[in-house]
C-alpha cells in the first residue's frame, strides 16, 4: 500500500514525528543527567504516544483510500485488505 496523503495530513503527521523526536532526544538528555526514572518514563510515555497518533494517522489515511478505491490495491480483495490493514493496527498495539 504506497503511503499518499494530503498537504495537511501529511504536515500533521510529520510535525507528530518531528514532536516525538525531540521527546527521546530530551529521554536521552534526562537519563544522562541522571533525572528521576519518573520523569523519564513520564517523558518517554509522551514519546511513545506521538508516535502511535502519527501511525494511526497513517492507518486512517489508508483506510480511506481503500474504502474509496484509490489505494491502488484492486488485486486484493476485501478480507486480504482487512487482514492487511488489522495486522498494521496491530503493529501499533
Amino acid at each position: 500500500m504506497e503511503l499518499q496523503m494530503a498537504a495537511d495530513e501529511l504536515k500533521s503527521v510529520i510535525n507528530r514525528l518531528k514532536r516525538a523526536q525531540g521527546q527521546i532526544a530530551g529521554v536521552i538528555n534526562m537519563i544522562e543527567q541522571g533525572r528521576s526514572c519518573e520523569e523519564v518514563v513520564t517523558q518517554l510515555a509522551a514519546a511513545s504516544r506521538a508516535l502511535d497518533r502519527a501511525g494511526f494517522a497513517i492507518i486512517a489515511t489508508g483506510l480511506q483510500h481503500c474504502m474509496t478505491d484509490e489505494g491502488g490495491e484492486q488485486d486484493l480483495d476485501r478480507d486480504q485488505m482487512r487482514a492487511r490493514l488489522e495486522k498494521l493496527f496491530l503493529s501499533l498495539a
